[in-house]
């Protein structure tokens, strides 16, 4: 997972972007397996911050896909091979039409933010991942600062504890793992910024998607883009900040999914019948259209 930022706008007084991902992914069997049950989460979702253009996604072997939306909106291909396969291909295509920066809304008091009710006071409790101590829950608290004050103090805070080390951390390590060892990827930074929203009192939520890597992209040039985290929290709107580029989430980003962490998002999840074990390619590019 990466890094990036850019700058645009829409509607007439500024533009957003015009992106395009293709997503690759390879599995290699040490034998033959037997049948595999997957779901894929790489189709970007249409919203108020972007529009889903169209989307393509093409299984080899060859077989059937359902889609469902999960219960935090995200788009979902379910995918079973029940016969004997050494390989297993993923390619997703879509183009996207992304948002600028958007102003920041009057948020809502701290008293009505800490007793949300429904789908968002979910987002204020901790889970495995999004755990974290007595100890640096002082970090999160408001001392005075609005809801947003309160949230890019945190998300940049973590941005300077937590150092971009690829290879640090794997796909379980908490949010309590990366704070102590200061070492991290995107995923653990928004980890950690979660956690420490959630104990501030500010309803908040994991996000996954891609991210250009180049502010100033060249249109129509195609680049080795990356899979990205970032965080949105609540303040009678949704937010989005990207701790590991200390910066506003703007036209470069590209949401896939939300969820409570990264449990709720992988791109791919399934099970498999057969060898132990086996390889996997993944390859992102991103293409600036517009």
């Amino acid at each position: 997972m990466g890094a990036g930022r850019a700058g645009a706008g829409r509607c007439g007084v500024e533009t957003g972007w015009r992106v395009r991902i293709r997503h690759s992914t390879f599995v290699e069997y040490e034998g033959e397996a037997a049948s595999s049950y997957n779901e894929v989460r790489m189709t970007p979702v249409d919203d108020h911050r972007q529009a889903t253009l169209d989307c393509s996604l093409v299984i080899r072997p060859a077989t059937p896909v359902w889609t469902y939306r999960d219960y935090w909106g995200t788009h979902v291909s379910v995918f079973d091979v029940t016969g004997g396969h050494r390989t297993l291909a993923i390619e997703a295509e879509a183009r996207v039409d992304t948002s600028p920066v958007r102003p920041l809304a009057k948020p809502l008091s701290w008293d009505l933010l800490r007793n949300v009710s429904g789908p968002v006071a979910e987002l204020l409790r901790p889970t495995e991942r999004t755990t974290i101590t007595c100890g640096e829950v002082g970090l999160a608290q408001a001392h005075g600062r609005d809801p947003h004050e309160t949230a890019e103090a945190i998300a940049w805070a973590v941005h300077e504890r937590v150092e971009y080390v690829p290879g640090a951390t794997g796909v379980l390590t908490s949010a309590q793992e990366a704070w102590d060892q200061g070492k991290g990827v995107c995923q653990d930074m928004a980890h950690l910024t979660v956690a420490l929203m959630r104990a501030a009192g500010l309803p908040a939520r994991y996000v996954s998607g891609y991210i250009h890597p180049a502010a100033d992209a060249v249109i129509g040039e195609p680049v080795a883009g990356q899979s990205h985290a970032w965080v949105e929290y609540w303040s009678g709107e949704w937010n989005a900040l990207d701790p590991t580029n200390r910066s506003k989430v703007g036209e470069t980003h590209v949401v896939v999914a939300r969820g409570r962490d990264y449990a709720d998002v992988p791109p791919l999840k399934g099970i498999y019948q057969g060898p132990p074990a086996g390889r996997q390619e993944v390859k992102v590019e991103v293409t600036r259209l517009a």
